[in-house]
């Protein structure tokens, strides 16, 4: 399978318009994104490519000067280009996370095994960080939890692994659908179910954790729809957005729904934040 690279260029951007930007290149299937001095690299399947589709794209942002590249990266070298970048990540003292191409680390109490497939995930990403911290933090001993924007499942994995008896990681994004699939396989996870879609993908069931890792958009839409599956008592912790201003805004919609703010951690100016019902 071949590959484009889409290098994008910027005069000048902040943080906020380049997450925008992202979200809608997701939208006409680019897969993954890396930062560069200039601004940053999309990726997309050189069958999904459609140049009108970009330029739409970027005429809803016309606040932002954008100039870009497309080069062809054929799947032998982007695969060495993707695992040339990937390097192990240790959370915790405990907890380590790799590729299926390093070797393993056993004596880590949480080994987790990631086959990324261009799916959002790693680990490497503060907002994904602060999660996994936030899970070796919790006591999931018998929980069912719902992992929200899955990716990778990553999350939902580390869950199972402290004692989570079932997870279900739903996430509109089809590869990462399939991805979570694989990755719990490789992590011998038999009681993760992976779902592609959006809210209306979550089950009739009620959850005593909610794991949530996407955007403060998204995550103001569906905020009412997880409150109406969390137990009382229950637990969300959310991220994918920054402590200024979004934060205060994800409190002030959280109250509307019975959720109570409990603290946060934050890397750079991104942020995770926990939740009671």
């Amino acid at each position: 399978m071949d590959y484009l690279k889409v290098s994008f260029a910027f005069g000048e951007i902040e943080e906020y318009q380049k997450d925008l930007l992202i979200a809608d290149l997701a939208d006409i299937d680019f897969e993954t994104f890396e930062d560069t001095v200039e601004g940053f690299n999309a990726f997309v399947q050189k069958s999904l490519f459609e140049e009108d589709q970009l330029q739409a794209v970027l005429s809803e942002h016309q606040s932002i000067n954008a100039n870009y590249e497309v080069e062809e990266v054929v799947s032998e070298n982007w695969n060495k280009e993707w695992e040339s970048n990937f390097s192990p990540l240790i959370i915790t003292e405990n907890c380590y996370v790799r590729a299926t191409f390093h070797e393993a680390q056993p004596q880590y109490q949480y080994e987790i095994v990631i086959d990324p497939k261009m799916s959002f995930g790693t680990g490497h990403h503060q907002t994904t960080t602060m999660m996994m911290q936030y899970i070796l933090e919790t006591d999931f001993t018998g929980t069912s939890v719902l992992d929200m924007g899955a990716g990778t499942a990553i999350l939902g994995i580390l869950a199972a692994k402290r004692g989570a008896k079932d997870v279900v990681a739903i996430d509109y994004d089809k590869v990462c659908y399939e991805s979570a699939i694989e990755n719990a396989k490789l992590n011998h996870i038999d009681n993760l179910v992976s779902l592609h879609g959006s809210k209306e993908a979550i089950p009739q069931q009620t959850f005593d954790v909610i794991l949530a890792n996407i955007n403060r958009n998204i995550l103001l839409d569906q905020i009412e729809t997880y409150v109406s599956v969390l137990k009382q008592g229950g637990l969300i912790f959310f991220s994918g957005f920054y402590e200024t201003p979004d934060l205060d805004i994800i409190k002030s919609h959280c109250e509307k729904f019975g959720l109570t703010y409990q603290d946060h951690k934050k890397i750079d100016n991104w942020v995770s934040a926990k939740f009671i019902k």
